[in-house]
Protein backbone atom coordinates (compact mmCIF):
# COMPACT_ATOMS: atom_id res chain seq x y z
CA UNK A 1 0.00 0.00 0.00
CA UNK A 2 1.13 3.43 -0.40
CA UNK A 3 0.60 4.72 2.95
CA UNK A 4 0.93 8.45 4.47
CA UNK A 5 2.11 9.32 7.87
CA UNK A 6 0.16 12.95 9.54
CA UNK A 7 2.63 13.54 12.76
CA UNK A 8 5.72 11.88 11.19
CA UNK A 9 8.76 13.11 13.03
CA UNK A 10 6.40 12.30 16.38
CA UNK A 11 7.35 9.26 18.48
CA UNK A 12 4.47 7.07 16.74
CA UNK A 13 5.29 8.86 13.48
CA UNK A 14 8.57 7.28 13.43
CA UNK A 15 7.86 4.10 14.59
CA UNK A 16 5.02 3.46 11.82
CA UNK A 17 7.07 4.24 9.46
CA UNK A 18 9.60 2.19 10.64
CA UNK A 19 6.92 -0.85 10.55
CA UNK A 20 5.59 0.19 7.33
CA UNK A 21 9.03 -0.10 5.51
CA UNK A 22 9.46 -3.51 7.09
CA UNK A 23 6.11 -4.78 5.53
CA UNK A 24 6.70 -3.82 2.39
CA UNK A 25 4.40 -0.62 1.92
CA UNK A 26 5.64 2.63 0.60
CA UNK A 27 5.76 5.88 2.47
CA UNK A 28 3.82 8.21 -0.38
CA UNK A 29 3.69 11.36 2.00
CA UNK A 30 5.45 12.41 5.45
CA UNK A 31 2.75 15.29 6.86
CA UNK A 32 3.75 17.21 9.83
CA UNK A 33 2.59 20.72 12.02
CA UNK A 34 4.03 24.09 10.59
CA UNK A 35 5.76 24.29 13.96
CA UNK A 36 8.17 21.05 12.61
CA UNK A 37 11.75 21.71 12.39
CA UNK A 38 11.77 19.51 9.61
CA UNK A 39 9.57 20.62 6.93
CA UNK A 40 11.17 19.87 3.92
CA UNK A 41 13.66 17.37 4.60
CA UNK A 42 13.69 13.53 3.37
CA UNK A 43 11.88 11.50 5.78
CA UNK A 44 13.99 8.69 5.98
CA UNK A 45 16.52 11.24 7.99
CA UNK A 46 14.10 10.25 10.82
CA UNK A 47 14.73 6.92 10.52
CA UNK A 48 18.23 6.79 8.58
CA UNK A 49 17.36 6.35 5.54
CA UNK A 50 16.83 7.46 1.79
CA UNK A 51 13.32 7.94 1.16
CA UNK A 52 12.82 10.77 -1.47
CA UNK A 53 9.96 11.27 0.60
CA UNK A 54 9.50 14.95 1.94
CA UNK A 55 7.83 16.27 5.00
CA UNK A 56 5.27 18.25 3.75
CA UNK A 57 3.41 21.02 5.41
CA UNK A 58 -0.19 19.26 6.71
CA UNK A 59 -2.24 22.46 5.64
CA UNK A 60 -0.99 22.53 1.73
CA UNK A 61 -0.63 19.09 1.37
CA UNK A 62 -2.94 17.14 -1.49
CA UNK A 63 -3.29 13.58 -0.37
CA UNK A 64 -1.91 11.24 -2.64
CA UNK A 65 -1.96 7.68 -0.65
CA UNK A 66 -4.33 4.56 -0.06
CA UNK A 67 -4.47 5.04 3.13
CA UNK A 68 -3.05 7.71 6.24
CA UNK A 69 -2.26 7.02 9.54
CA UNK A 70 -2.37 9.88 11.80
CA UNK A 71 -1.05 10.17 15.13
CA UNK A 72 -1.14 13.86 15.60
CA UNK A 73 -3.24 16.80 17.15
CA UNK A 74 -6.85 16.83 17.16
CA UNK A 75 -7.17 20.33 15.40
CA UNK A 76 -4.84 19.07 12.57
CA UNK A 77 -6.85 15.63 12.44
CA UNK A 78 -9.34 18.05 11.46
CA UNK A 79 -7.44 19.43 8.87
CA UNK A 80 -6.48 15.94 7.74
CA UNK A 81 -9.77 14.29 7.65
CA UNK A 82 -11.36 17.61 5.26
CA UNK A 83 -8.58 16.24 2.44
CA UNK A 84 -9.09 12.66 3.03
CA UNK A 85 -12.99 13.13 2.54
CA UNK A 86 -12.27 15.36 -0.60
CA UNK A 87 -10.27 12.75 -1.91
CA UNK A 88 -11.91 9.96 -0.58
CA UNK A 89 -9.06 8.08 0.83
CA UNK A 90 -9.17 6.15 4.26
CA UNK A 91 -8.18 7.46 7.72
CA UNK A 92 -6.66 5.51 10.63
CA UNK A 93 -6.90 8.07 13.26
CA UNK A 94 -4.74 7.47 16.51
CA UNK A 95 -4.41 10.55 17.68
CA UNK A 96 -6.44 11.39 21.63
CA UNK A 97 -7.44 14.71 23.28
CA UNK A 98 -11.05 15.03 21.06
CA UNK A 99 -13.81 17.28 22.21
CA UNK A 100 -17.27 15.63 22.22
CA UNK A 101 -17.90 18.43 18.75
CA UNK A 102 -14.27 17.38 17.39
CA UNK A 103 -15.78 13.64 17.64
CA UNK A 104 -19.00 14.44 16.24
CA UNK A 105 -16.96 15.69 13.07
CA UNK A 106 -15.09 12.54 13.05
CA UNK A 107 -18.53 10.30 12.92
CA UNK A 108 -19.22 12.87 9.97
CA UNK A 109 -16.74 11.88 7.54
CA UNK A 110 -16.98 8.43 8.36
CA UNK A 111 -20.28 8.76 6.69
CA UNK A 112 -18.19 9.19 3.19
CA UNK A 113 -15.03 7.24 3.65
CA UNK A 114 -14.13 4.61 5.60
CA UNK A 115 -11.98 5.60 9.36
CA UNK A 116 -10.35 3.10 11.91
CA UNK A 117 -11.16 5.42 14.99
CA UNK A 118 -9.09 3.94 18.48
CA UNK A 119 -7.19 5.29 21.37
CA UNK A 120 -5.24 2.59 21.07
CA UNK A 121 -3.77 0.27 18.32
CA UNK A 122 -2.01 -2.28 20.43
CA UNK A 123 -3.20 -5.66 20.13
CA UNK A 124 -2.58 -6.21 23.63
CA UNK A 125 -4.85 -3.19 24.88
CA UNK A 126 -7.61 -3.93 22.71
CA UNK A 127 -7.30 -7.29 24.26
CA UNK A 128 -7.71 -5.37 27.85
CA UNK A 129 -10.47 -3.86 26.60
CA UNK A 130 -12.71 -7.22 25.76
CA UNK A 131 -11.09 -8.23 29.50
CA UNK A 132 -12.49 -5.99 31.02
CA UNK A 133 -16.38 -6.17 29.30
CA UNK A 134 -16.32 -10.03 30.64
CA UNK A 135 -14.65 -8.70 34.31
CA UNK A 136 -17.50 -5.98 34.56
CA UNK A 137 -19.87 -8.17 33.54
CA UNK A 138 -19.63 -10.68 36.00
CA UNK A 139 -17.88 -8.63 39.17
CA UNK A 140 -20.85 -6.31 39.90
CA UNK A 141 -22.55 -6.51 43.12
CA UNK A 142 -19.72 -5.10 46.00
CA UNK A 143 -16.66 -4.69 43.46
CA UNK A 144 -15.46 -1.33 43.52
CA UNK A 145 -13.72 -0.56 40.51
CA UNK A 146 -10.36 1.93 39.85
CA UNK A 147 -8.52 2.57 37.31
CA UNK A 148 -4.54 3.69 37.16
CA UNK A 149 -2.77 4.83 34.09
CA UNK A 150 0.92 6.53 33.67
CA UNK A 151 3.14 7.65 30.50
CA UNK A 152 5.92 9.80 29.92
CA UNK A 153 6.44 13.28 31.14
CA UNK A 154 5.83 14.76 27.56
CA UNK A 155 1.77 13.69 27.05
CA UNK A 156 -0.33 16.14 26.97
CA UNK A 157 -4.13 14.68 27.48
CA UNK A 158 -5.14 13.43 30.68
CA UNK A 159 -6.19 10.58 31.89
CA UNK A 160 -5.62 8.57 28.39
CA UNK A 161 -7.72 7.96 25.56
CA UNK A 162 -7.44 4.70 26.65
CA UNK A 163 -8.13 5.17 30.29
CA UNK A 164 -10.90 6.97 29.00
CA UNK A 165 -12.27 3.80 26.83
CA UNK A 166 -12.00 1.66 29.89
CA UNK A 167 -14.02 3.72 32.44
CA UNK A 168 -16.22 3.97 29.40
CA UNK A 169 -16.19 -0.20 29.16
CA UNK A 170 -17.08 -0.15 32.62
CA UNK A 171 -19.98 2.12 32.86
CA UNK A 172 -21.57 1.01 29.76
CA UNK A 173 -21.25 -2.86 30.90
CA UNK A 174 -21.72 -2.25 34.89
CA UNK A 175 -25.99 -0.98 35.09
CA UNK A 176 -25.03 0.33 38.61
CA UNK A 177 -21.96 2.44 37.28
CA UNK A 178 -24.01 4.01 34.64
CA UNK A 179 -24.45 7.04 35.58
CA UNK A 180 -21.05 6.74 38.32
CA UNK A 181 -19.00 9.79 39.52
CA UNK A 182 -15.11 10.06 38.40
CA UNK A 183 -12.65 10.67 41.09
CA UNK A 184 -10.09 11.84 39.59
CA UNK A 185 -7.38 11.23 42.71
CA UNK A 186 -8.95 12.20 45.99
CA UNK A 187 -7.70 14.44 48.35
CA UNK A 188 -8.32 15.46 52.14
CA UNK A 189 -11.68 14.45 54.45
CA UNK A 190 -13.65 13.03 51.68
CA UNK A 191 -15.88 10.69 53.67
CA UNK A 192 -16.27 7.03 53.01
CA UNK A 193 -16.22 5.69 48.93
CA UNK A 194 -19.40 5.21 47.53
CA UNK A 195 -20.95 2.82 45.06
CA UNK A 196 -21.55 4.81 42.54
CA UNK A 197 -17.96 6.19 41.76
CA UNK A 198 -14.89 5.43 39.77
CA UNK A 199 -11.51 6.38 40.62
CA UNK A 200 -9.05 7.51 38.14
CA UNK A 201 -5.64 7.74 39.07
CA UNK A 202 -2.70 9.39 36.58
CA UNK A 203 1.08 9.34 36.88
CA UNK A 204 3.34 11.33 34.41
CA UNK A 205 6.95 10.74 34.30
CA UNK A 206 10.13 9.76 32.96
CA UNK A 207 10.14 7.83 29.30
CA UNK A 208 6.88 5.61 30.16
CA UNK A 209 5.28 4.17 27.16
CA UNK A 210 2.02 3.47 28.50
CA UNK A 211 0.62 1.19 31.70
CA UNK A 212 -3.09 0.74 32.62
CA UNK A 213 -4.89 -1.14 35.62
CA UNK A 214 -8.25 -1.77 35.80
CA UNK A 215 -8.82 -3.08 39.46
CA UNK A 216 -12.12 -5.07 40.52
CA UNK A 217 -11.83 -4.72 44.71
CA UNK A 218 -14.58 -6.64 46.97
CA UNK A 219 -14.16 -7.54 50.56
CA UNK A 220 -11.93 -10.16 50.61
CA UNK A 221 -10.48 -10.41 47.01
CA UNK A 222 -9.05 -8.09 44.42
CA UNK A 223 -8.87 -8.72 40.30
CA UNK A 224 -6.57 -6.96 38.49
CA UNK A 225 -6.28 -6.50 34.58
CA UNK A 226 -2.63 -4.91 33.39
CA UNK A 227 -1.25 -3.92 30.23
CA UNK A 228 2.53 -2.59 30.11
CA UNK A 229 3.73 -1.50 27.16
CA UNK A 230 7.82 -1.08 26.86
CA UNK A 231 8.27 0.17 23.18
CA UNK A 232 5.99 1.77 20.77
CA UNK A 233 6.14 -0.65 17.95
CA UNK A 234 3.07 -2.79 19.30
CA UNK A 235 1.19 0.20 18.79
CA UNK A 236 2.82 1.07 15.23
CA UNK A 237 2.02 -2.73 14.21
CA UNK A 238 -1.85 -1.95 15.27
CA UNK A 239 -1.85 1.38 13.07
CA UNK A 240 -0.31 -0.10 10.46
CA UNK A 241 -2.61 -3.30 10.38
CA UNK A 242 -5.68 -1.05 10.39
CA UNK A 243 -4.33 0.93 7.11
CA UNK A 244 -4.15 -2.59 5.53
CA UNK A 245 -7.81 -3.49 6.99
CA UNK A 246 -9.52 -0.62 5.35
CA UNK A 247 -8.41 -1.41 1.92
CA UNK A 248 -11.16 -2.67 1.13
CA UNK A 249 -13.65 -1.64 3.21
CA UNK A 250 -16.71 0.75 2.58
CA UNK A 251 -17.21 4.15 4.41
CA UNK A 252 -18.31 3.62 8.31
CA UNK A 253 -16.44 3.97 11.65
CA UNK A 254 -14.38 1.13 12.62
CA UNK A 255 -12.50 0.22 15.75
CA UNK A 256 -9.56 -1.99 16.51
CA UNK A 257 -12.28 -4.60 17.78
CA UNK A 258 -13.48 -5.00 13.77
CA UNK A 259 -9.63 -4.85 12.60
CA UNK A 260 -8.79 -7.53 14.98
CA UNK A 261 -12.12 -9.84 14.59
CA UNK A 262 -12.96 -9.28 18.43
Amino acid sequence: MRIAICGVTGRMGKAILTVALEKGHTLSQALDAEQCLMLGQDAGSLISKKLAVTIELLNSAKLTADAVIDFSAPAATLVLLQKAVEHKIPVVIGTTGFTETQQEKIQQAAQIIPIVFSPNMSVGVNLLFKLTQMAASVLQDGYDVEIFEAHHRLKKDSPSGTAKKLIDVVMETRKDLHGAKLMHGREGIIGKRTDNEIGVMVMRGGDIVGEHTVYFIANGERVELTHRASSRENFARGAVRAAEFLADKKNGLYTMFDVLGL
